[in-house]
């Protein structure tokens, strides 16, 4: 078993399902990437695996525990780090206060350590750390979503959408980032719009249609496939 497991997710909104029979997996210091058009399920399917969505069918698994009846908070603790596309900073907050608010389950002596990697991770955030975060640039707010979301030493990052409204520089360099994450053993989950840029760092990667699994092999495979190229790369 993968160390993420999410298998035969089914599951929506009311009594409408979105899910159709939806699985994913990761495993531990590898990077996945769900992709495909708009309206396929991808933000629904990273719901689900995070305990936002209730699932009719399915399981997800973590690191060999059945977390399918978890709810967010509770995931959390179990190793989960869940970064929001949107509203995923406090704004009037500064730098270094969001990053202590993802430390707030942690009863240990090495948040300072922590923080401190953080920023080496991420240099601009210790040069802005007394600013608020509502002064950052959209780029720069993402740095300080996904180095909040570090603060609880997440097994498992998930990000929804990193490098929405970023320019291409931005996305390149967090991107890297990511990649870096990755090296230390945290297994990344990934929603991504730039399904080219974000399968060249994937090992693997999942095109959803519908709510189903329409495509799934290494991020190389997939780039190198006919059809996905066509249907789902712009050729």
């Amino acid at each position: 078993m993968s160390f993420l497991s999410a298998t035969g997710m089914t599951g929506g909104y009311g009594g409408s399902d979105i899910l159709h029979d939806c699985t994913i997996t990761v495993e531990k210091g590898e990077i996945a990437v769900v992709v495909g058009p708009n309206g396929a399920g991808k933000s629904t399917a990273m719901k689900a695996v995070f305990g936002m969505l209730n699932l009719r069918e399915g399981s997800v698994v973590l690191d060999g525990k059945d977390i399918t009846n978890l709810a967010p908070q509770e995931r959390v603790p179990e190793g989960m780090g869940f970064v929001p596309q949107n509203r995923n900073v406090f704004v009037s907050m500064t730098v270094e206060e969001n990053l202590d608010m993802g430390a707030f389950i942690r009863k240990d002596d090495k948040i300072e350590e922590t923080k401190q990697q953080i920023f080496d991770l991420f240099p601009i955030l210790g040069e802005k750390r007394n600013q608020p975060a509502g002064e950052l640039s959209g780029g720069q707010r993402q740095q300080v979503a996904v180095g909040r979301a570090l603060m609880t030493q997440p097994k498992l990052l998930m990000l929804d959408e990193p490098t929405a409204g970023v320019s291409p520089i931005v996305m390149d360099e967090l991107f890297d980032k990511i990649v870096e994450v990755a090296r230390t053993g945290v297994a990344i989950l990934m929603v991504e719009q730039n399904a080219r840029q974000a399968l060249e760092i994937a090992d693997h990667g999942f095109v959803l249609v519908q709510g189903r699994n329409r495509f799934t092999d290494t991020g190389e495979a997939l780039l190198a496939n006919e059809e996905v190229r066509r249907s789902f790369l712009g050729g």
